[in-house]
């Protein structure tokens, strides 16, 4: 955080120098100048009369009339010499550093800089490596978790990284337990949230449609019980309107005396 912030001090700096500076221009107030090389431009005329008077009465009569202007323009506006970036080198191949520089030149000042910053990632490459040799897997894993990348890649393929010791099942608890150690805090916060919102709007859709699913299946039991109503009723009225009349056929004797 400190390389970031000097570093933006150092180009807000470089930046206010360019703002602030002109073209170094060398001012003469002299009616002679030159720009850049010999520009000379003349301008003029001649005019010759001739005019001759004799004794006899003739006039000869001779003017001559030369005018010329020189014009010559001689300002200079050559800039500084150029501010040339110092060169930077790792100086092995073993070492995860990089060099960077930079130059600025304007019409009043040159600045040039440079400075070596370490990268971290390649660090932790070259770390992960020794441990592996060294028989130290847990350990190896666990500096390569040090990326958040690699942290979220791990939990995506369900082997999260270590805690404390713990690995597996008791280490993702761990995780879970206190995230704010996670090295993808900010990624993993802002994950969850689109998670639960998604999970909100899954489960109001299927609450929806359950409630949409009991009120038809409501409707259809109502009205299956309606027909059978219907049903029953048509069928005792049908018994109420029936009339049996039954008629002995057997004949009587009568006797008389």
């Amino acid at each position: 955080m400190k390389q970031v912030l000097t570093n933006l001090a150092l180009l807000l700096m470089l930046a206010m120098l360019v703002f602030l500076s002109k073209p170094l221009v060398a001012d003469d107030t002299n009616t002679q100048t030159n720009t850049s090389g010999s520009n000379t431009n003349i301008t003029g005329g001649y005019e010759s009369t001739s005019e001759t008077t004799y004794a006899d009465g003739s006039t000869n009569t001779t003017t001559t009339n030369n005018d010329s202007t020189s014009t010559t323009n001689s300002n200079s506006t050559v800039p500084p010499p150029s501010a040339n970036s110092p060169s930077y080198s790792s100086m092995s191949q073993d070492v995860c550093s990089m060099g960077v520089s930079g130059s600025v030149t304007t019409g009043l000042v040159g600045i040039s800089g440079g400075k070596h910053f370490i990268d971290e990632n390649c660090e932790r490459i070259k770390l992960a490596k020794v441990l592996q040799d060294f028989g130290m897997k847990v350990a190896s894993v666990a500096i390569l978790c040090q990326d958040k990348r690699v942290f979220e890649a791990m939990n995506s393929a369900g082997t999260p990284c270590p805690f404390d010791g713990k690995i597996g099942k008791d280490a993702a608890s761990m995780w879970e337990k206190y995230p704010e150690l996670r090295p993808d805090y900010e990624n993993h916060v802002e994950r969850t949230k689109i998670i639960e919102n998604i999970d909100a709007e899954i489960l109001a859709q299927q609450l929806k449609e359950a409630e949409e699913e009991a009120e038809r299946i409501a409707a259809e039991e109502a009205k299956k019980a309606e027909k059978e109503a219907l049903k029953k009723d048509e069928e005792e009225a049908k018994l109420n309107e029936e009339t049996i009349i039954i008629i002995d056929s057997v004949p009587v004797a009568i006797h008389s005396e």
